[in-house]
């Protein structure tokens, strides 16, 4: 049993090893586009078109960044509410939005480079669909439920 165990362990090392690259290239990406001011650029350029929807300004750079990276998703949720209050709109939403969609970048990312395929085009299309859906029906959702 337990050289099972170490050769199950041994395995699973040389997974994270095989990972690393693209997590660190994924997570210097993110950092980057957060960094750069692009991502607020792009809400700013969003914002009227998505203020007809429903969409907050406040969660517009969630909406935009979840795909992408978590824990980053995480601080702009964690702002949003902190600036708008946690029982507001942007903030239900937000919160929301947190516990039903993915980050489908990172999520492809690595289980591509665990089973050494790339993704199929179409497998991110709906991953991505999916994302906007979680997006639109969130928004929906608690302006259903708290208003």
């Amino acid at each position: 049993m337990f050289t099972v165990f170490t050769k199950g362990a041994a395995d699973g090392l040389q997974v994270v090893l095989k990972l690393l690259p693209t997590l660190c290239g994924l997570l210097c990406a993110v950092e980057m586009l957060k960094a750069s001011g692009v991502l607020d650029f792009i809400a700013t350029l969003l914002s009227p078109v998505t203020e007809r929807i429903g969409i907050p300004a406040d969660c517009l750079p969630l909406f935009l960044l979840r795909p992408f990276s978590g824990s980053a998703s995480l601080a702009l949720a964690g702002e949003c509410i902190a600036s708008s209050g946690a029982d507001s709109l942007p903030g239900r939403i937000a919160a929301v939005l947190m516990a039903s969609s993915e980050t489908t970048f990172y999520t492809a990312a690595v289980y591509s480079a665990a089973s050494g395929l790339k993704p199929a085009r179409y497998t991110l299309f709906c991953a991505l669909l999916g994302d906007l859906t979680a997006m639109l029906v969130s928004v929906q959702a608690v302006k259903w439920l708290f208003s």
